[in-house]
């Protein structure tokens, strides 16, 4: 299951690579939300694409940002002004009388310091660093689609919302950032065969069991760790990623684009490497047909889906 990727978060690389058109309006929206409060995430290389506006367009939506981070700053060094209080207070109390409560209360102060520190110094930073392009679900994030026969750009939240479900449906299938192949015909069949999207990615990331990683069996009385895999095609290789996506509408709720990877049987070496799923990255010859599908040829989807890209995938831990 793909809960992470690095993708690309520069709208404009869309229009140079395939022609593609932009919904300012769509990305208007959302950094309007967010300036509203609505606390929509994304990654920081989404908005950088707007440092340098040429357009009306494009200002209007570089001023929503800046009023983001106008106001986001003033909220997090307020936070951190009661955050080096609480943390001033555990010290004077342990030099006073050294207790456990103290001693906690003092830790968890100067770790949230920290933490504020870095989203202070990641709103102020304007060089971009390779985790500012990487999302995780809930994100919203270029997607690629056809509409009226153009290519077009949106942002979308990695996690699909199938329209006319209520929005329970996001707790209650919180792993609807992927859609496996197997099911594209029930649970995905309102959007298999009609709403197709891309993703371009360069790596995804996976959970995976550190016995697995290793090749080995549980040893007696151990427990199983965790450990985060990226996995990235063998020379630098761009992936563009079959999706699915689905506009939702609800009564007196806004509406949500959004969008799933999907996933089918790994190749040897993710599995090797002990994870069961894999993206599914398209030929660029593809693209177009994957994009205006037939939902009474499913079967053409599925070819498309059959001849994909075949990349040997290196993998590593994830920092």
């Amino acid at each position: 299951m793909c809960y992470s990727a690095q993708i690309e978060a520069n709208y404009k690389a869309y229009v140079k690579m395939f022609g593609a058109d932009i919904s300012l309006r769509e990305f208007y929206r959302l950094y309007w939300l967010n300036a509203q409060g609505s606390r929509v995430k994304y990654p920081k290389a989404m908005e950088a694409a707007f440092a340098h506006p040429t357009t009306d367009a494009e200002r209007e939506i570089k001023a929503l940002i800046d009023e983001f981070h106008k106001a986001e700053t003033m909220r997090l060094e307020t936070e951190l002004f009661a955050l080096r209080k609480r943390f001033a207070d555990a010290e004077r109390k342990l030099q006073e009388k050294p207790t456990k409560t103290a001693a906690e209360s003092a830790r968890i102060a100067k770790s949230k310091i920290d933490q504020t520190l870095r989203r202070l110094d990641d709103l102020s930073r304007t060089e971009l660093k390779p985790r500012d392009s990487r999302i995780f679900p809930g994100y919203f994030f270029p997607v690629m689609v056809m509409e009226h026969g153009k290519l077009v750009v949106k942002p979308m939240r990695y996690q699909c919302r199938p329209a006319g479900k209520p929005t329970f449906y996001d707790t209650k299938y919180p792993g609807t950032f992927n859609a496996r192949r197997d099911n594209l015909e029930g649970f995905w069949k309102g959007q298999f065969g009609h709403t197709h999207g891309v993703m371009v990615a360069s790596a995804f990331y996976e959970n995976v069991d550190r016995h697995l990683v290793e090749g080995r069996e549980l040893a007696k009385g151990e427990k199983a760790e965790n450990v985060i895999l990226e996995f990235r095609p063998g020379g630098g290789q761009v992936m563009y990623l079959a999706c699915l996506w689905s506009h939702w509408t609800g009564n007196g709720e806004g509406d949500l684009l959004s969008i799933a990877a999907i996933t089918d049987e790994p190749p040897p070496e993710v599995a090797a490497a002990g994870h069961d799923r894999c993206v599914i990255p398209l030929k660029p010859e593809s693209i177009a047909a994957w994009l205006n599908p037939d939902p009474k040829n499913l079967a053409a989807s599925y070819a498309i889906l059959d001849d994909r890209e075949r990349p040997y995938y290196e993998h590593r831990l994830a920092a």
